[in-house]
């Protein structure tokens, strides 16, 4: 088994590469998170979780595969 870390990514970034480093860990097209997290953000609350997640998810090192 894998040992599997979520990164914010470097390469499927758009804003701070939360949705990228979540659709990564979890093999899902990021497409599909962004758009799941566009509508928890318009739904109220979300954006708090995001920005929190950005800031507490550390960013993919370099040399990761």
């Amino acid at each position: 088994m894998e040992n599997k870390k979520l990164y914010r990514s470097r390469k499927n970034k758009m804003v701070c590469g939360v949705a990228g480093g979540l659709g990564e860990y979890l093999n899902v097209d990021p497409t599909i998170v962004r758009l799941i997290t566009l509508l928890i953000v318009l739904t109220g609350g979300g954006l708090l979780v995001y920005l929190g997640a950005a800031i507490i998810i550390p960013q993919e090192p370099n040399d990761y595969e």
